[in-house]
């Protein structure tokens, strides 16, 4: 057995006796953009091909419910209102509906426990996972909206409004479609949440709100997506008043950062339980 001494081992100098090593340094914290980026990418390549045929299937359903609307709106404001509402609803059923049942499997399934385990904040799986689902829905909103406003006659100079109300109407459902599933206490229950609000989108967004009564005009007020769906439907119009327009999509950004601020506690809530 050969002696090797103690000053040419890893760490360099002898212990001193009575003295505490001295503790590891522990890695940077992961940061927010960087975290969020790398869950978006890894959310979008994961619900690539399971999402595809369920963003067929929520165009058609749009579409449909356009070609059904025709037959009893000849066109002027509720023209307009199907058509922004159809468009909407894409969003609705993607970003709100599936996400509920995305969350609400994840947290049954004790999937939340990989995510606690992993060094990114809980911000950045809510908005990674809601970014990539409601990204989904850009290509089915566009096509219904092309098809609708071919449908009903609509002018297309203003549909570049899509850049701004995708986002932030997807954002808004999205943010309540992932609360909706992390607060379930079962998947089953988020499932029914998610539909229940789908159809909330359809109802309220698509039909004309002027042949709603007034107690059904106040709860499509509280619906997050209708600020959309009027900012969209007011671009329409011969003169659109782009003041009332920004006016929607503010009231529509505002309530996206509230309802993905909930989620964002509800995954915190979850994920310690």
């Amino acid at each position: 057995m050969s002696v090797v001494p103690a000053d040419v081992l890893p760490g360099g100098a002898l212990a001193v006796e009575g003295t505490a090593p001295e503790a590891a340094e522990l890695g940077p914290r992961a940061r927010m953009w960087p975290s969020l980026a790398a869950v978006y990418r890894a959310q979008l390549s994961r619900a690539r091909v399971a999402r595809i045929p369920l963003l067929f299937v929520a165009t058609f359903q749009s579409i449909g419910i356009m070609i059904l609307m025709r037959g009893v709106v000849d066109g002027g404001g509720e023209a307009q209102a199907v058509v922004a509402g159809s468009a909407v609803l894409v969003v609705a059923f993607v970003a709100l509906n599936l996400l509920a049942q995305y969350f609400g499997q994840l947290r049954a399934s004790g999937g939340l426990d990989h995510y606690a385990t992993l060094p990114v904040p809980p911000a950045a799986v809510v908005l990674g996972a809601a970014g990539a689902y409601a990204s989904f829905t850009v290509p089915g909103t566009v096509v219904t909206a092309v098809f609708g406003c071919a449908l009903f006659g609509l002018p297309l100079a203003n549909l570049w409004i899509l850049i701004a109300v995708i986002p932030l109407a997807g954002a808004a459902l999205a943010g309540l479609g992932a609360a909706l599933g992390l607060l379930a206490p079962r998947p089953e229950l988020a499932t029914l949440l998610g539909q229940l609000g789908m159809s909330a989108a359809l109802l309220l967004g698509v039909l004309p709100p002027e042949r709603m009564p007034e107690a059904v005009r106040l709860a499509r007020d509280l619906l997050p997506s209708t600020y959309g769906v009027e900012a969209f439907a007011r671009t329409f119009g011969p003169h659109p008043d782009w003041a009332r327009v920004l006016g929607d999509l503010a009231v529509c950004g505002g309530v996206g950062v509230l309802s993905l601020a909930v989620a964002t506690w509800a995954y915190r809530r979850a994920a310690v339980r």
